[in-house]
């Protein structure tokens, strides 16, 4: 049971929260399915906020063009607003090319916030409490 219980979160998790993402301009209200499919490798990296305080707007400039330029901006609770940028011919490709983008940002920003080896935050022990927090005091 507990097997299919964890393959529901990961399914929900493996897919972008429709009520985080916004379609902002350029972009065709028919193309929403496309688009949230090719960002569904966001869902991931994004699964550890609350999908209500989540936001995530992609844009597209100079559509048709040479060089269509698609802008993802993520709003997560603790981060500065994190802005990726893709250009390319093709628009699934210059899409593709922000979310790697994005998807770098945001790793970037939880190793810089939460660290694995930092043994100040791992000083306390059961043995020890507070030893790092005014020792000697």
């Amino acid at each position: 049971m507990l097997i299919g219980m964890s393959s529901t979160d990961n399914a929900r998790r493996d897919r972008l929260d429709e009520r985080s993402f916004r379609l902002g301009a350029g972009f065709k209200e028919q193309e929403r399915e496309q688009v949230l499919e090719e960002l569904s490798a966001l869902g991931p990296h994004l699964a550890r906020w609350d999908p209500s305080e989540v936001e995530v707007d992609v844009s597209v400039r100079e559509r048709g063009g040479k060089e269509q330029r698609v802008t993802l901006r993520a709003f997560l609770p603790g981060c500065p607003p994190l802005v990726a940028v893709g250009y390319d011919r093709d628009l699934m490709r210059a899409l593709a090319e922000a979310k790697r983008d994005l998807i770098t940002q945001i790793d970037r920003h939880k190793t810089e916030r939460e660290p694995k080896s930092n043994r100040q935050l791992r000083r306390d022990t059961i043995r020890h409490p507070g030893s790092s927090a005014g020792a000697g005091s």
